[in-house]
């Protein structure tokens, strides 16, 4: 793996950064919900008597803003190194995961660190540990 030190932009990450704490925080603030994707979509699986409005709104404002964004920038590169096969197994494995980790990388990572949830300190050390043990696997044992 190389890192592209040319197109690494520390404002924009930090701006970035910055924009989805607000909206984690105006959520909780506001909605008393945690920015969590796992469940704001899960939520519509099975959804209660006022909750539908507030997550299309979410998951809308998810897919929306990049696109928004793409109007007045160019896109980057996008590479992807699987088959579809693989992306439809990680996926697969990715949805399980979130169901048994009681929430996701957003929901754990950025709202459960910054509420001090040792539970979500926890679930945040183990999907970086199973990501990094997933590519040493996938990239330098099983790929020779």
């Amino acid at each position: 793996m190389t890192i592209d030190w040319n197109a690494f932009t520390p404002a924009a990450a930090l701006i970035g950064g910055a924009l989805i704490g607000l909206a984690a925080a105006i959520l909780v603030v506001f909605n008393g919900r945690i920015a969590g994707i796992s469940g704001i979509l899960g939520g519509l699986l099975d959804p209660s008597r006022g909750e539908v409005a507030w997550r299309v709104a979410f998951l809308l404002g998810l897919l929306l803003a990049p696109a928004a964004y793409g109007l007045w920038h160019a896109s980057a590169a996008l590479q992807i190194d699987a088959g579809y096969g693989g992306l439809v197994a990680a996926g697969l494995l990715v949805g399980v995961g979130t169901r048994y980790g009681a929430g996701c990388t957003s929901g754990h990572g950025v709202c459960g660190l910054s509420r001090l949830s040792p539970r979500s300190l926890v679930a945040t050390l183990l999907f970086i540990a199973a990501g990094m043990v997933t590519v040493g696997l996938l990239r330098h044992m099983l790929s020779a």
